[in-house]
């Protein structure tokens, strides 16, 4: 059976407590379920979906990004989500796409892992 749809991303974090803060604040995950797993971690959810696992307790590679070069998620409210991030001392980059006029927003977790935030073309500029 081909795939269908994103189940979820795995970060590695060398500070579990701060990566799970960064996404519960930034983006707005919420903290739910994890079965036990023999290591240290948690899942995030978008509603139901456990959409984020953060793995703590491992090494984390010497190029925090390797070959996953970004997340994306879409988001809403970009001028609130500027504002948590500048109140977070967090930096951003904010790009509109030519075409669609999207509001691309992009940062970077507490591990490196770099995160993309699209919002729609009819938010308000912060």
């Amino acid at each position: 059976m081909p795939a269908f749809a994103m189940n979820h991303f795995t970060v590695l974090a060398k500070d579990l407590e701060a990566t799970k803060d960064f996404y519960l604040r930034v983006l707005g995950l919420s903290d739910g379920y994890r079965p036990d797993l023999g290591f240290p971690g948690a899942w995030l959810y978008a509603g139901d979906t456990a959409v984020l696992h953060i793995i703590a307790g491992r090494e984390l590679p010497a190029d925090p990004q390797g070959v996953l070069d970004h997340m994306a998620f879409s988001a809403s409210d970009l001028p609130g989500t500027v504002n948590t991030l500048k109140g977070g001392g967090i930096k951003y980059d904010l790009r509109r796409q030519r075409e669609s006029g999207v509001w691309q927003l992009f940062c970077f977790d507490p591990n490196g892992a770099r995160v993309e935030l699209d919002f729609d073309a009819g938010e308000t500029a912060p």
